[in-house]
């Protein structure tokens, strides 16, 4: 089980990895004003949310088979385990939030400053700490 453990963290950092960088492509795109700096960055955030896409499903694929194979038995004493998947599915609804951005990047319809994505920036580092000081201390 111990590699399914290895697995499920190696994609959880690929995916976080993802989840730090396309927004700051946000703020340089939205910063951006010549065409060819358009075209990269579009081809760059559809690359990167692709590749981010997959480590996400690798990384919810191997979290259940660990649920399943731990922690379902004892799920009623695991309040951080609650806790925990409470904020990976704010995570998930980060990253669908991120494709629809993408997707208006694409569009032409991105209305947002670079402000604002450098404050949309800072969302998944701060649910990062939290899932990880959850899964590894187990505060309760």
């Amino acid at each position: 089980m111990i590699w399914i453990k290895a697995l499920h963290v190696i994609f959880m950092v690929t995916w976080f990895a993802g989840l730090f960088y396309l927004p700051r492509l946000f703020v340089y795109h939205a910063d951006c004003s010549d065409e060819t700096s358009h075209a990269r960055f579009l081809v760059m955030e559809r690359k990167l949310f692709a590749i981010m896409t997959i480590g996400a499903v690798l990384t919810a694929v191997f979290g259940v088979w660990m649920l399943f194979a731990y922690a379902w038995s004892a799920h009623r004493e695991l309040l951080w385990l609650d806790l925990k998947l409470l904020l990976v599915a704010a995570l998930v609804g980060f990253h669908v939030y991120c494709g629809i951005l993408v997707g208006e990047f694409r569009n032409g319809t991105a209305h947002h400053s670079h402000v604002f994505y450098r404050w949309i920036n800072e969302f998944p580092a701060l649910l990062l700490v939290a899932i990880v000081l959850l899964a590894v201390v187990k505060p309760f």
